[in-house]
């Protein structure tokens, strides 16, 4: 297993702290880990220490299928620079909701699409990407089933 400090190494540049540390330990393995109430079983993205539904502070990070549906689409015109980031077309930036919980979202790009298939409402899957050397997660369009 990786240490605390080779993962804050590895992970530089994303704000790597004690809530979060789990999801991105999650990314060297290609599993999307999403922390979970081990008292009410509420989900919870981005990780905080306390659950929102039940105050308990018995948080697990858990998997996630990754299968969800676009809640939310925009195409950057312009942004930071970032490895592997192209803005002369517009990036696709979605928030998905996912099939594990209603209000349970996470934000990524989409793959392997052409922007004008990317829309509110269409099924994805999960997949990943390496940016800077890092596994990143993203969605492809398309149920996984």
């Amino acid at each position: 297993m990786i240490t605390d400090e080779e993962l804050l190494e590895t992970f530089a540049d994303f704000g790597v702290e004690r809530d979060n540390a789990a999801h991105f330990r999650g990314r060297l393995e290609h599993r999307l880990l999403i922390n979970r109430c081990s008292d009410c079983g509420v989900w919870q993205h981005p990780p905080r220490p306390v659950c929102p539904a039940c105050w308990s502070a018995n948080i697990t990070a858990e998997p996630v299928s990754g299968n969800g549906t676009i809640y939310l689409c925009v195409f950057l015109h312009q942004g930071p620079p970032a490895p592997g980031v192209d803005y002369s077309t517009p990036y696709p930036l979605v928030t998905v909701e996912l099939d594990e919980q209603p209000g349970l979202r996470f934000t990524a790009t989409v793959v392997g699409s052409r922007n004008d298939d990317i829309a509110i409402g269409e099924r994805v899957h999960l997949d990943w990407i390496e940016r800077g050397g890092v596994p990143v997660p993203a969605f492809r369009l398309g149920d996984d089933a």
